[in-house]
């Protein structure tokens, strides 16, 4: 006989192991109970949080704060599950300015750890020590801050700490939450201890100057010289920060620093973002770096989504990954010949300011306005500079498609601008070349030869340039018929034969909410039936490709992120064909008139330190190398 099947009891856990299993979303390893820490004593108000740790953080965790600290009543309630002083109504949840704010993290670390908590306010006679485990309050002696101790990680559940990886493992991914902190709070100072030896200590900068010394504290200098200052505001989303050169980029993503409202996050969004604007100058595989701010109003990001707080969801994704985007994107357009020259209109400025002020005996009170001026004057004139130049080497650059210039054409190319005299050019018009008594100071130098009918040799103030003239005439044009592209809008085509295709319930709904997005960028796309797509127009330059691919493509990036972004990369992916088609070929032998023509023309392009396939275009080899190559001054 067939015993009854009974339905299994359904009980309710105890608070210990409720404690134990909510443990284990928010604390993974010991990097984790750092994170939070550090949340805590950031909310505290703290300007000095000093960690020390012990195994890599398994034996021992302590974090030492001077913030506001917390009285004595409260201690006991410190340690209960979901209470916390960061919010107290739904109103404040859904607007968080605190980088904690769920009130889990201590109690989770009491239910898995020896836990104790030392604190004390002001004006209090002395501080007060709680052991977790016995929930014993004694007073003991500190300043003003808090202290809390986590030891032996994992005890009441080893098969958690078997999960664990090696003690320098779990300390490396330590630093690593110390180093996201601290880049994102300047002003405060942060150190590092381990087995009673100090590992990394980053003093405070406030002010503005201090966001430039943390990331070289902390990435290096070599991370502020090869990055580029960003300060981009769209809408509501102010993003700040740097982001590195393409000739910075890593193989490995592990400089990518994004901060939404100064709490590190990792978002699909802003990572999309950041990527799509190295597209056209980043080679390969290779990673970019950077460490990015996004300001925005609390209230249109959700933190409340993962216990680690480390992923957001936006109101509107697409408003950040714009912003994202054309933040780097407008950055990185600046070619660095552009920089240099700024930089010594603004130096030579500085420089006259400072000969003027030594004139007086005594120091004008006006000495900051005069120095603005002065600022303002060198700026100008960089420009005006600038506009003559472009209108100069746009008529030289003619040379470039059509047929070599004349020789008294090239001579007075060389008397306008104060070039030194060539035996080609002095043997045909010796009377005519005469030094400018206006020289300008190019960035990339003036052309002095032709390397193997494949490099330009150019001299300027720092020494020897030599560029890769196919790969710099290349993003050139490129970037001119992206101009031309820009200035019209897409116009769509008409396909003879609409193009069906199965769809997904998703990619369905995604273009009837989306039709006029999909208008916007020349897409026709309609359904035919529950089940399948037909795309029935595609942008007039794209009309040659696969319309079924393009139309998945854009669907997929609407639901995501911003689907222009795709259209322009299959647009650019031709425009770069027709530049390298269209550029200057290797072997073919330029005049100094051609060579110096395509110099000025690199000064006035953007991105043209990068070629269409993001190798790079020039190189600057200073005089202290070629000195060092001769052994000169040994």
């Amino acid at each position: 006989m067939t015993e009854p099947n009974h339905p299994p009891i359904i009980r309710e856990l105890p608070d210990v192991l409720i404690s134990q299993i909510a443990a284990g979303e928010v604390v993974e390893r010991p990097a984790s109970v750092v994170r939070e820490l550090l949340d805590n004593a950031l909310d505290a108000g703290a300007k000095q949080i000093t960690l020390r740790l012990l195994g890599g953080g398994i034996r021992l965790i302590a974090v030492e704060d001077d913030g506001c600290g917390i009285p004595a009543p409260q201690l006991p309630i410190a340690l209960k599950r979901h209470a916390t002083s960061k919010i107290v109504s739904l109103e404040d949840l859904e607007s968080v300015a605190t980088m904690g704010f769920r009130g889990e993290a201590l109690a989770a670390m009491n239910s898995v750890s020896e836990m104790s908590l030392l604190s004390r306010v002001e004006g209090a006679p002395s501080a007060f020590l709680l052991e977790g485990q016995t929930g014993e309050i004694r007073p003991a002696a500190r300043a003003v801050g808090t202290t809390v101790e986590v030891k032996e990680l994992f005890f009441s559940t080893p098969a958690r700490r078997h999960f664990l990886k090696s003690e320098n493992t779990e300390l490396a991914h330590c630093m690593e939450a110390v180093r996201r902190h601290a880049l994102a709070r300047p002003e405060v100072s942060f150190a590092v201890w381990h087995e009673g030896k100090i590992l990394e200590q980053w003093r405070s900068h406030p002010g503005e100057v201090g966001w430039n010394q943390r990331l070289a504290d902390v990435l290096g200098e070599d991370f502020v010289t090869s990055s580029v200052n960003i300060d981009f505001r769209s809408g509501p989303v102010h993003v700040r920060g740097r982001a590195g050169t393409p000739d910075a980029a890593r193989a490995r993503a592990d400089q990518q620093f994004a901060y939404v409202n100064g709490r590190f996050v990792r978002d699909k969004v802003i990572t999309h973002g950041a990527r799509s604007a190295y597209e056209d100058v980043l080679h390969g595989h290779r990673q970019p770096v950077y460490v990015l701010y996004l300001q925005m109003d609390p209230a249109r990001v959700d933190v409340n989504v993962h216990p680690t707080k480390i992923e957001v969801r936006f109101r509107d994704s697409r408003e950040v990954h714009q912003a994202m985007r054309h933040a780097i994107e407008s950055a990185l357009a600046v070619p660095r010949a552009q920089s240099i020259s700024s930089s010594q209109a603004l130096e030579q400025a500085a420089a006259d300011t400072n000969t003027s002020n030594a004139l007086r005996l005594t120091p004008s009170p006006n000495a900051p306005q005069m120095q603005r001026s002065w600022s303002q004057r060198g700026m100008s004139f960089e420009t005006q500079r600038r506009n003559d130049d472009s209108a100069q080497a746009l008529s030289d650059l003619k040379a470039l498609w059509g047929e070599p210039p004349k020789v008294e054409e090239q001579a007075n190319y060389f008397s306008s601008n104060g070039a030194s005299s060539t035996a080609e050019a002095s043997t045909s018009a010796p009377s005519t070349i005469q030094p400018s008594p206006e020289t300008h100071e190019w960035p990339l130098g003036r052309a002095i030869a032709q390397l193997q009918g494949v490099y330009i040799l150019a001299e300027n103030s720092q020494g020897l340039v030599v560029v890769d003239m196919h790969a710099a005439h290349e993003r050139i044009v490129y970037e001119r018929l992206k101009q031309q592209l820009d200035t019209t809008q897409i116009s769509s085509q008409p396909l003879l034969i609409p193009s069906a295709f199965a769809a997904t319930p998703h990619e369905i709904a995604t273009a009837e909410s989306c039709t006029e997005v999909l208008a916007q960028l020349g897409l026709e796309i309609s359904a035919l039936s529950a089940k399948t797509l037909a795309v029935r127009a595609v942008p007039t330059s794209l009309a040659q490709g696969d319309a079924v691919e393009l139309a998945r493509s854009v669907l997929a990036e609407l639901a995501q992120h911003d689907a222009a972004t795709v259209v322009q990369r299959a647009q650019n992916e031709i425009l770069a064909t027709m530049a390298c088609h269209g550029a200057v070929r290797a072997n073919r032998k330029l005049t100094l008139d051609e060579m110096n023509a395509l110099l000025r023309q690199m000064e006035a392009t953007d991105r043209s330190d990068q070629c269409n396939h993001g190798r790079p275009t020039w190189r600057q080899v200073s005089m202290r190398e070629l000195d060092a190559l001769f052994l000169r001054g040994r």
